[in-house]
């Protein structure tokens, strides 16, 4: 198969949708002639001129409440945050519009939206560029929220949510645009609400989503050495969300680490650790732990950057704790 980038990879899927489908259409901020600020846009205005990708103003409300008003009119928009943080302008077009216009109109009107952008942390870009939405946005009813890490499902994943009749929360792991790996050729796409596991194991499961996934699969090596077998698994998508995969794999292994990048309260691996706790308690040997971000605004700092989310030796510690083998 052919070796492309994350960028590459979400560029391949929306160039191809905008040839198969001439109702999609691109809006951002630099995302035309400069290419996007992750060049992840890069070429498509010399492929599509500028009336498919469209330079908006610096005016994420603005844009936002555009792109839902050509969805709920029977186009298929794809917007651009420069970063999740600046979608925060626009959170009342997602929340109290496109993620209600369907609910309200009784089905009539749907709303085919996908905001698409970097989110989390890795790349010193200082507090108030880095924060980790997925729990924030997972929290509403009648939006989806995805989040990919390898280039095979960042293509299939957007093909599937340029596709889906309602809006998506496409969360990309900023960090890995320049992440290589294999995509197949022609059209193919990636469900929703099913989790990869992306290493098998018996020992312990690690859970995760976006760039704390390659993480885990560094602590299982590191476990490994020390005859520790560790299932790494991938949530993919936040809402729906896929129990089924988690649950079988602690009712195997016995015990869960759960790892997030995003603050600790209210957030998604709180929701993941309920839900083994409901559905597979009697299976587990060990209570469920949780590794988080540092609860401060993230630092510009690289070394603070580093030390304010997840590291290798965070999550190993844990992992040995479940397994009661602390020092």
């Amino acid at each position: 198969m052919p070796v492309m980038t994350y960028r590459e990879a979400l560029r391949s899927a929306m160039a191809e949708e905008m040839e198969r489908d001439e109702s999609v259409v691109l809006l951002g901020e630099d995302i035309g002639v400069y290419g996007g600020t992750h060049l992840v846009t890069d070429g498509l205005i010399d492929k599509f001129g500028d009336k498919r990708v469209i330079d908006t103003p610096i005016a994420e409300g603005g844009f936002t409440g555009a792109a839902l008003g050509m969805a709920m009119t029977g186009m298929r928009p794809i917007v651009e945050m420069m970063t999740w943080n600046f979608s925060f302008q626009a959170v009342d077009q997602i929340i109290q519009n496109a993620a209600k216009v369907r609910y309200f109109s009784g089905g009539q009107v749907t709303v085919p939206l996908v905001i698409r952008g970097p989110n989390g942390g890795g790349v010193q870009l200082s507090a108030q560029h880095t924060h980790s939405l997925e729990g924030f946005y997972g929290h509403f009813p009648g939006i989806k929220v995805v989040s990919p890490v390898t280039p095979h499902d960042a293509k299939g994943m957007m093909l599937t949510a340029i596709r889906d009749n309602n809006p998506i929360i496409f969360m990309e792991a900023g960090a890995l645009y320049g992440a290589k790996g294999e995509v197949p050729e022609g059209d193919y796409t990636v469900p929703f609400g099913k989790a990869r596991i992306a290493r098998e194991g018996t020992d312990v499961t690690l859970i995760s989503y976006g760039r704390q996934v390659p993480l885990l699969e560094k602590v299982a090596e590191t476990l490994e050495g020390e005859g520790v077998s560790a299932e790494v698994i991938d949530l993919r998508s936040i809402r729906p969300f896929d129990t089924e995969t988690i649950v079988n794999s602690v009712r195997k292994t016995h015990r869960a680490v759960v790892v997030q990048e995003q603050w600790r309260w209210f957030s998604v691996a709180s929701e993941v650790a309920a839900v083994i706790q409901e559905q597979a308690f009697d299976d587990l040997d060990a209570p469920v732990e949780r590794v988080s971000g540092a609860e401060v605004p993230a630092p510009y700092a690289r070394n603070l950057e580093l030390a304010a989310f997840p590291s290798v030796d965070q999550i190993a510690a844990a992992a040995r704790r479940v397994l009661y083998r602390e020092n």
